[in-house]
């Protein structure tokens, strides 16, 4: 709050206004640099500043005040089921099949189970907390995955009732 902010800036003697540069030159965001690293990015928009940064021979965080200068944010990739033609008249015809059971029987949606499930993907699959992409807009960049990838799956279910959990 304000008033923490008040009190706290009174112990510690400091203020909230903007403090003047210390006159130090800007020795990383040369124009070379920053092109080398609006370059780096046309390239491969997917590498991590970390792994750029040392590509480059940068600090990570001369890298990151490079990208700010240059108006590029991290963003996150889209990850989307793969929907062939004949999904969306199935998808449709089972909505409307539940709305009609849901009228016809009160209790319906007391039975039904919601439940969660994590995979573990065995085949390389793309893990999208781990992955940015570095542009000056949002690329709307989406990856179709399979169907049926190869895992093992995680599942748990919770009813109106009780916990439901699968033991082997």
């Amino acid at each position: 709050s304000f008033a923490w902010l008040l009190i706290f800036s009174n112990k510690v003697q400091c203020s909230v206004r903007n403090r003047l540069g210390t006159g130090r030159p800007h020795t990383a965001r040369t124009s070379e640099n920053i092109e080398r690293v609006r370059e780096s990015v046309e390239e491969s928009a997917e590498t991590s500043t970390r792994r750029r940064s040392a590509q480059l021979g940068l600090s990570r965080r001369s890298l990151q005040r490079i990208l700010a200068t240059l108006h590029m944010f991290p963003y996150k990739i889209q990850l989307v089921q793969e929907i062939k033609p004949t999904d969306y008249q199935q998808r449709l015809d089972y909505a409307i099949a539940l709305q009609r059971k849901a009228r016809e029987n009160r209790d319906f949606i007391d039975n039904i189970i919601m439940s969660d499930e994590a995979h573990f993907h065995l085949n390389g699959f793309v893990n999208k907390q781990n992955i940015r992409i570095w542009a000056t807009e949002n690329p709307r960049v989406v990856y179709q995955r399979e169907l049926h990838p190869l895992k093992c799956t995680v599942w748990c279910g919770v009813s109106s009732e009780r916990d439901i959990f699968l033991r082997e």
